[in-house]
């Protein structure tokens, strides 16, 4: 499966990127929203992870920009955030959000949310 992950945090998504590598998937990474936007345009994902919290566009901003696109609208996204409050995550499932996990993320748990949408 195609990946693209999304994180301003290096090392974070280091980890995440070599989680899902390790696990078979294609990977492309951004660390930030606008560079996820141009990357999701070329690598064409099956799956985004995006982090919420980032500079220049924010994990939701993302979300929607990408459901904007004709690729984007039935791409799942994962929100992999520390933000765990009711009303942030409402807020994710109306911009389009699939899933939401909180980090820090444990692989097995990570990989299993990702399995869900695999074909």
């Amino acid at each position: 499966m195609k990946i693209l992950a999304i994180d301003d945090t290096k090392t974070l998504l280091s980890l995440l990127c070599l989680t899902l590598r390790n696990a078979g998937h294609e990977v492309a990474a951004a660390e930030n929203g606008e560079e996820g936007l141009t990357t999701f345009d070329k690598f064409k994902p099956d799956l985004v992870i995006t982090d919420l919290n980032m500079p220049l566009m924010d994990g939701i901003e993302f979300t929607r920009a990408c459901r904007a696109r004709p690729a984007g609208q039935n791409t799942p996204i994962i929100v992999l955030t520390t933000e765990n409050g009711a009303e942030i995550k409402a807020e994710g499932r109306r911009a389009g959000a699939s899933a939401w996990m909180v980090k820090p993320f444990e692989p097995t748990t990570l990989l299993g949310l990702v399995a869900r949408y695999q074909n």
